[in-house]
């Protein structure tokens, strides 16, 4: 793969509540993304694949664990957008994480953030303990919404966001490349 090969990257949205805010600021991120360039987004709404919280061994894997886990695959690396609920992320959130595993593997994983005053860092902070165990790797830049869902222009959220682009941007092409060159021995 070249460079000029664009990087896919899975935008995931953490929530499934009714009336959340999750879908309106992954699209603003997925418009940044775009004009940002050289990354392809895969908008992966949680609410709409029908993820079991439990598979017995040996049963049939359900069509909606496949789809996504196919979807998680082909990503070069991840974007969570995830809210802050009692001082965490969502149980959607971990229900879809638990069910794969070298999916993450050895990929980038970069956060954008909403909830009250913490603007959901304290999510960001408990996500990147669990995405550690899967052997992916965080970004310490994140985009985070404190206490609005006002999504109209503000330089500083738009400049976070160029910075959190060109960091993934950067891992997820260091490690594609190293995934291609050796399988991550997991």
């Amino acid at each position: 793969m070249s460079a000029v090969t664009p990087l896919k990257i899975a935008v995931i949205v953490g929530s499934t509540r009714a009336g959340r805010f999750g879908p309106a600021l992954a699209d603003w991120v997925v418009e940044r993304m775009a004009r940002h360039g050289g990354l392809e987004p895969d908008l992966l709404d949680l609410a709409h694949f029908d993820l079991p919280t439990v598979i017995d061994f040996g049963a049939p894997e359900p069509p909606a664990v496949g789809e996504l886990g196919r979807r998680l695959a082909d990503a070069d690396g991840f974007l969570v957008v995830t809210p802050e609920y009692n001082h965490s992320f969502p149980a959607s959130l971990k229900n879809a994480i638990d069910l794969y595993r070298s999916e993450w593997n050895a990929k980038p994983v970069s956060f954008v953030s909403y909830g009250g005053i913490s603007g959901g860092l304290r999510a960001v902070e408990q996500l990147r303990l669990v995405f550690a165990e899967l052997h992916a790797t965080t970004l310490r830049d994140t985009v985070s919404l404190h206490g609005t869902t006002d999504l109209g222009p503000d330089p500083g959220r738009e400049a976070a966001a160029k910075v959190l682009f060109d960091q993934l941007t950067w891992w997820a092409q260091a490690l594609r490349d190293a995934r291609t060159a050796r399988p991550y021995a997991s």
